[in-house]
């Protein structure tokens, strides 16, 4: 409705029809996904890819420098980085935030750290591909907790069967390494919700700007105690930066491009072929071929997430209320898009 009108500069001019017409042609990215054009789509496809890919590609190689590091290491260069990155560009107002909005500000930033940290050391213990699609339960338990539906069930199912399949449970299995995958689960479904409870209180990524900032103050002191007791060598350290870069900032840019060329839907079910990313990447990269058992048991959770995923924004679009805002920040699985973010930390 917009190009029907004629629009006023801010030097009080008229822009005619024509001239904002020409100003569009300029400009290649679309204001909404329903705006894109086929190409645009292709590419917001191929961006949503390339996010997933990068973000286990800078697991993979925050897992290189490991043995100089460890876990926790790693870990610690990641939050100071995305803190550095997300802060400038999301501002959020410390000193005017109230009580309010501080309490899932600080729970967020607990759940940044569990989740950052069990998740790699898991990756340390069974491998990337395994840890990141246990990690996926996470996502998927939310989206299934309030449905009845048989689909729904029925995917769920699927899931936990691919769990026994993924982990062949017997006495010679690393419990510890999968304990961590699962608490990274149970860390991303209340990242989850708490990013729910932050978008309602804070506007766009304030929320989750903040909560990287006070884990980035937490994870200061612990990176420097680290640092000056085992000095890492420079190639760990360039690592580890990259795996901040590739797992933070490149997603979280990526996301953003590809939900203005791509349906939400799409989106979503791109994102639930993360576990087939990290098990590709941790091949390649980090030498972890998986047995034709665990492929399966990672083909049932991921369709069991994208089974979900359909079904919920399926059952969105037909619900009046579809049309709410929608807050997101990082890519997950199964969840509907004002349900979580779409870049995670």
């Amino acid at each position: 409705m917009h190009l029907l009108v004629a629009a006023r500069s801010s030097y009080g001019q008229v822009v005619t029809l024509k001239e904002q017409q020409r100003a569009a042609s300029v400009s290649p990215a679309p204001r909404t996904a329903s705006t894109a054009t086929p190409r645009q789509h292709a590419a917001g496809v191929a961006t949503a890819m390339g996010s997933a890919i990068a973000n286990q590609t800078g697991a993979a190689i925050g897992a290189l420098a490991f043995p100089a590091l460890g876990p926790v290491g790693v870990v610690a260069v990641r939050q100071l980085i995305a803190a550095l990155v997300l802060a400038p560009i999301a501002r959020p107002p410390y000193r005017a935030m109230s009580l309010h909005q501080w309490r899932p500000v600080l729970g967020l930033a607990v759940t940044f750290s569990v989740m950052n940290l069990s998740l790699y050391t898991a990756v340390d213990r069974i491998g990337l591909g395994l840890a990141v699609t246990l990690e996926f339960l996470g996502p998927l338990t939310v989206a299934i907790s309030t449905s009845r539906r048989t689909t729904d069930i029925a995917a769920a199912f699927a899931a936990v069967v691919g769990v026994v399949v993924l982990t062949h449970p017997n006495a010679s299995s690393d419990l510890l390494g999968i304990g961590s995958a699962l608490v990274a689960a149970v860390a991303w479904a209340c990242y989850i919700l708490l990013n729910r409870t932050l978008g309602r209180r804070m506007p766009g990524v304030q929320g989750t700007a903040a909560a990287s900032t006070v884990s980035a103050v937490v994870w200061l002191p612990i990176a420097a105690i680290l640092f000056v007791s085992n000095p890492p060598a420079l190639t760990a350290l360039l690592l580890s930066v990259g795996c901040a870069l590739l797992s933070s900032v490149v997603p979280f840019t990526c996301d953003l491009l590809a939900l203005r060329r791509v349906p939400a839907n799409i989106f979503a079910i791109l994102t639930s072929l993360n576990p087939v990313w990290a098990a590709l990447v941790g091949w390649l990269v980090l030498a972890q071929p998986l047995a034709a058992a665990e492929w399966l048991g990672i083909g049932l959770i991921v369709v069991s997430n994208a089974v979900v995923t359909a079904s919920g924004l399926l059952r969105r679009a037909r619900s009046p209320s579809h049309m709410r805002p929608t807050i997101r920040h990082r890519p997950g699985p199964a969840v509907l898009p004002s349900d979580q973010a779409t870049c995670r930390e």
